[in-house]
């Protein structure tokens, strides 16, 4: 069974429809990568698979289990935009993170002590060390976004969706994140779902590249039809669509065991 499974999946906003026959399977540390066009409903789908929204038609079933209507600490998430808590320093920001999974969200003693040096590193991996004890009002919009990404990584949730996360970064500091994520995902097998316009970079993080667009389109009424996925790409092995992949064993299988025409036998 694959631990993320998108079935016959719609969701429309009154009567203009976004997204239509969306199906997906995922296993569980897998990393999916997204791109399209603007407005071709990728965010709408990652707001989908939060649970923040619920699908017009179809369902989401993680582990199994189809999505319960409201958001979980199971699935973290990164917007575009940051959002970090700004009256926390950015040290506590990272370390409310972890209080998440606790009574009252607070830790104490040994704990809280041992969250504060997983903090400390995490900060220093990002190159946020020297302003730990700063508030994010004082930071670059840069940097914020590093402390959001930070933030949503430190609480280890079992799936992590990332809405263009690392757009607002310079390149040497999205190198520097691009490890990070990689790092803690191989420490955590989260899987994760990101939707990014950098092509490069969705076949550098991704094990596998999507893609939505829309297959019917109406020149008279644009926005008659909704997305749906229409690539699914191997990252892993030469960015080969899985599509055409299959197509090719299929062929290979055929040469291997040619099957005899009637009145003709089969070569050799």
């Amino acid at each position: 069974m694959s631990f993320v499974t998108v079935e016959n999946l719609f969701q429309s906003y009154g009567r203009r429809p976004i997204l239509e026959r969306v199906n997906l399977t995922a296993e569980e540390g897998e990393f999916v990568s997204i791109v399209g066009a603007s407005g071709c409903g990728k965010s709408t789908f990652l707001r989908l698979l939060l649970d923040q929204e619920r699908p017009t038609r179809g369902e989401i079933t993680v582990d199994g289990q189809p999505l319960r209507g409201e958001p979980d600490r199971s699935r973290g998430i990164v917007f575009q935009r940051y959002s970090v808590f700004p009256h926390l320093t950015v040290r506590d920001n990272i370390v409310a993170a972890e209080g998440l999974s606790r009574p009252l969200g607070r830790l104490f003693g040994t704990v809280k002590r041992a969250a504060r040096a997983r903090a400390e590193a995490a900060l220093e991996r990002i190159g946020l060390a020297h302003v730990a004890d700063q508030y994010p009002a004082a930071l670059s919009g840069g940097m914020q976004q590093r402390l959001a990404i930070a933030q949503a990584l430190a609480a280890k949730p079992r799936i992590l969706l990332l809405d263009e996360p690392f757009g607002a970064l310079d390149p040497g500091t999205r190198e520097q994140m691009h490890a990070f994520l990689q790092d803690l995902r191989a420490e955590t097998r989260m899987t994760v779902f990101m939707v990014t316009h950098d092509l490069p970079e969705a076949f550098k993080l991704g094990d596998r590249v999507i893609v939505f667009d829309k297959t019917r389109w109406d020149p008279h009424d644009p926005a008659a039809y909704g997305a749906t996925i229409t690539y699914d790409f191997d990252a892993r092995n030469g960015g080969f669509p899985y599509q055409l992949q299959e197509d090719q064993d299929d062929l290979e299988r055929d040469e291997d065991h040619p099957v005899a025409s009637p009145g003709r036998p089969a070569d050799a």
